[in-house]
């Protein structure tokens, strides 16, 4: 009976293991398709990236933001610590819908901090805790599980340490949503996307979300199976 159960919980994770892999893949495959294309959609203004922040900050009031390129594709991020828009540098000096649209996005981080978006403040109140969590808790769980009949306690640690990443997966989506809702509504109504390339602009935001939803999923996935095998040490 024990077999038959450590079999079964094998069987689920890589079911789990390959069908995140494939959906990730997709999702990215398709991500790089669409900015691809409205890459090739210039802006009706003519502005890049990096115009578009400047413009989306000073139309918000918010002050003290740096602006800065970095190398990589979609490497786009803020960073609240030092309060900086980091553009990859195809959207930095790019002038077409999508550079737009991501610019636009990791705007929407500056003006959440600025505006003590919730949400993002907790997800930041998490990131020393995360850091520590991410940086233990496979040691943690492969220890767990070679002494799950001995110590279950080890295997319990390391799941606690994996809830916390799954819970800040999650609490990741949100603050990407408002971003993306954020940088949509003002691109609309300051007129740097038209009628014709508002959808557009929608549509890469779409995908890139769909990257973090992918994440978080995978990530409950396998909270779960870790949680299956605590509880099969019992039968």
């Amino acid at each position: 009976m024990e077999q038959g159960v450590g079999l079964g919980a094998n069987a689920w994770i890589w079911v789990i293991f390959i069908g995140f892999t494939l959906l990730s893949w997709l999702v990215s495959w398709q991500l790089k398709r669409r900015f691809a294309k409205y890459s090739k959609m210039p802006t009706a203004n003519g502005m890049t990236g990096r115009d578009v922040v400047e413009k989306m900050l000073r139309d918000n009031g918010v002050q003290g933001v740096k602006i800065g390129s970095v190398a990589g594709r979609l490497t786009d991020h803020y960073n609240p610590v030092d309060k900086t828009i980091n553009l990859s540098q195809e959207v930095y000096h790019a002038a077409n819908v999508a550079a737009a649209a991501v610019a636009a996005h990791e705007c929407g981080h500056a003006l959440q901090h600025a505006k003590a978006y919730g949400m993002l403040s907790l997800r930041s109140a998490l990131v020393p805790a995360v850091s520590f969590a991410s940086k233990w808790m496979s040691w943690v769980l492969l220890a767990g599980i070679l002494f799950v009949e001995t110590f279950p306690a080890l295997l319990l640690i390391g799941i606690c340490l994996f809830a916390l990443t799954t819970l800040f997966s999650f609490i990741t989506l949100p603050v990407e949503i408002n971003a993306s809702h954020r940088a949509l509504v003002w691109l609309k109504s300051s007129g740097i996307t038209t009628f014709e390339s508002q959808p557009y602009a929608k549509d890469a935001l779409k995908w890139a979300a769909y990257t973090y939803v992918i994440a978080a999923l995978s990530s409950l996935a396998t909270l779960l199976y870790y949680v299956m095998i605590f509880l099969a040490r019992r039968d």
